[in-house]
């Protein structure tokens, strides 16, 4: 049975690490498709010219000499939200969603073209996945794989058993790529989250992965809320970058891959308007220079061409370049700030009907701290507790969505009532896997704006089982950013 559930879990994250792969090659081959190889050839000038050899460069067909400016001109790609006025009463609602909307000024057209390569890249996966042996694709052929689409939604969503780095790495990256397109689209921090969340869930966790394996509740979480911090970070890097002259010690070359790595949708949509020889994707362009390079010991020279990728802020049919200048302000309403995690220790007392011995365990938490009157949480407990049956140690695990409501908010120290759902495990067996509702009182104490503890008590209800057990934690709490405003 084990060695069954290995395998399986062994195919799945080969696939994983296929589809990853995958993007990331397409990536860098759709830039790399822009020229032909270049063709050397000799100089017959019949002068001392002769020992510099010329080099003939081969565009790519759909790009010619006459429109290669009007191509590779530099243009503005997004109006940055912190640019643009907000009425006053906007203040009164931060949580409003605009997404669909641009009525802030944001630039949904680029929102709407970057999604639609997004899509284009992930058929483009699941194409390349398909031909791949079902030893390695693990998709059955003679079932179809959208059956096995259709059969891992419906079992879905499981707490899964991926490794930490690509829970914890490899999610949270591409949802920081999801983020940024929305947020260089000119969207605010809550709107990029809220697309992010919206891609991950419905495009890749329900969409692109489901045709892999069965949606995961960590990656519904981590993926758009980490990937919220972390694309945060990689916008706030980027723009950096690009004030700086995009280069990183002087280097062109690590300024490009930096670039590529922070962005690598504006990225690959660069390389398609580029292969197309016209604006496909409207996205960040790219320009092509072409230097004259002395190299050896007399004085030789050779053409080389710089592919850049370059963001700059012009009106796009009578380009005049600006310096860019990133906005110092700051009144986004909603920041990373509400990003919490928390980690801690409990004691748990379960029913007789477990026959299990009851004992401490490790506590975690990520959510987001709305207000300072409403939180919520994914919460996961773990332990091993001694079978009386057996006298054996099994592996416990409980995992609840649940929201907190505070009262006294104005205070530091904060009485609480908490509420949610979600299932208990044994033996890291999803088979085992019971529902349960919870519901129980806690105290959060402040004490600054990113730190926080938190002791609370919870009784857990198996409606299925029907068992009722009980458990008390202390916790640390670490808000991200700035913290609680």
């Amino acid at each position: 049975m084990d060695m069954n559930i290995d395998s399986s879990n062994a195919k799945t994250n080969n696939i994983k690490r296929i589809t990853l792969a995958v993007s990331l090659a397409t990536a860098i081959i759709f830039p790399s498709l822009v020229f032909a190889q270049a063709e050397t050839k000799p100089n017959n000038t019949p002068t001392a010219a002769l020992n510099q050899p010329s080099t003939e460069i081969k565009l790519s067909p759909a790009i010619t000499e006459e429109n290669l400016e009007d191509i590779y001109r530099e243009m503005a790609t997004n109006s940055l939200w912190e640019n643009t006025p907000q009425a006053a009463d906007f203040y009164d609602s931060p949580f409003q969603v605009s997404i669909f909307t641009d009525k802030n000024g944001e630039d949904s057209d680029r929102l709407w073209s970057q999604t639609n390569s997004i899509f284009a890249y992930g058929f483009g996966v699941i194409g390349i996945i398909a031909l791949l042996p079902e030893d390695i694709s693990n998709w059955d052929k003679e079932e179809g794989i959208f059956s096995k689409w259709s059969d891992n939604v419906k079992a879905g969503p499981v707490w899964d058993r991926d490794t930490a780095a690509l829970n914890f790495i490899g999610h949270p990256y591409f949802g920081g790529v999801y983020y940024q397109v929305a947020r260089k689209s000119g969207y605010r921090q809550w709107d990029a989250f809220m697309y992010a969340t919206i891609m991950s869930t419905f495009y890749w966790e329900y969409g692109i992965e489901a045709f892999a394996e069965v949606p995961s509740i960590q990656d519904l979480v981590i993926t758009p809320v980490l990937g919220w911090a972390y694309g945060e970070w990689a916008y706030n890097a980027e723009m950096d970058l690009r004030e700086g002259g995009s280069t990183i010690w002087g280097s062109d070359t690590l300024g490009s891959t930096a670039l590529f790595f922070l962005d690598p949708v504006d990225y690959m949509s660069v390389g398609l308007n580029n292969l197309f020889g016209k604006e496909i994707i409207k996205a960040g362009t790219g320009f092509v220079s072409f230097n004259e390079r002395p190299f050896g010991d007399a004085g030789q020279t050779e053409t080389q061409i710089n592919f850049n990728v370059s963001l700059q802020i012009g009106d796009g049919s009578s380009y005049t370049e600006k310096a860019y200048k990133r906005s110092s302000h700051k009144r986004d309403p909603i920041d990373t700030g509400i990003i919490g995690v928390t980690y801690g220790v409990g004691h748990t007392e379960l029913d007789d009907l477990w026959d299990v011995e009851g004992g401490t365990t490790t506590e975690y938490s990520l959510g987001l701290y709305f207000t300072r009157q409403f939180s919520s949480r994914v919460t996961y407990s773990k332990a091993k507790l001694t079978n009386n049956a057996t006298s054996v140690d099994d592996n416990y695990e409980n995992y609840s969505l649940d929201s907190q409501f505070y009262f006294n908010t104005q205070s530091d120290f904060r009485p609480y009532l908490t509420a949610g759902f979600g299932e208990t495990l044994w033996k890291r067996d999803i088979e085992t896997k019971k529902f349960q509702v919870n519901g129980g009182v806690g105290v959060h104490y402040k004490l600054n704006n990113n730190f926080a503890l938190q002791l609370d008590w919870r009784f857990y209800h198996s409606t299925n089982a029907n068992t009722s057990d009980h458990n008390t934690s202390l916790r640390l709490v670490y808000l991200l950013g700035e913290g609680e405003r």
